[in-house]
């Protein structure tokens, strides 16, 4: 599949409302789970977790110290991750398969992630790839649901407009 240089900056929009929706189910999760740990480690723990899901390292300070020091933990969750939050595979196997895609187009490949989360049992193999438009679709839904993306104005021209 081939997504226009127009589209590209477009579907990293929705990777990254996927990854903010991940980032928050998680943190949730975190809490139930680590209720002993406080609210700024469980943000770290979350964020340490979606990073690697989606390949993004964070070098800074003071993340780099935290992922050193709790790898175990981080990959134990990782490991999890498919049973705590089962219905987040769906829109990881989209936007991770989209991230793939725009990567290729820019001229990196990082098709092991999607091994990694084939692994994880994070990614439905047999799930068709998403399009262009069925993704941002998705990601339209799931952002308003989390109130992430303001759904769109009604215009003159959409059912339930008023009229004068």
């Amino acid at each position: 599949m081939e997504i226009t240089n127009r589209l590209i900056p477009h579907m990293r929009e929705g990777i990254e409302v996927v990854k903010m929706i991940m980032f928050k189910k998680l943190r949730e999760h975190l809490e139930l789970s680590h209720p002993d740990r406080d609210g700024i480690f469980l943000s770290r723990l979350a964020g340490a977790v979606v990073n690697e899901i989606f390949g993004t390292t964070n070098d800074q300070e003071p993340f780099a110290t935290f992922i050193l020091e709790n790898r175990g933990l981080i990959s134990a969750e990782l490991k999890v991750t498919a049973q705590t939050l089962p219905e987040m595979r769906i829109p990881l196997t989209d936007a991770l398969r989209m991230q793939t895609i725009c990567d290729l187009q820019e001229g990196d490949d990082n098709s092991s992630l999607l091994e990694q989360a084939l692994d994880l049992n994070l990614l439905i193999s047999d799930r068709d790839l998403p399009l262009p438009h069925t993704f941002m679709d998705m990601v339209h839904r799931l952002g308003a649901a989390f109130g992430l993306i303001l759904p769109p104005l009604p215009t003159e021209d959409s059912p339930g407009a008023a009229s004068n």
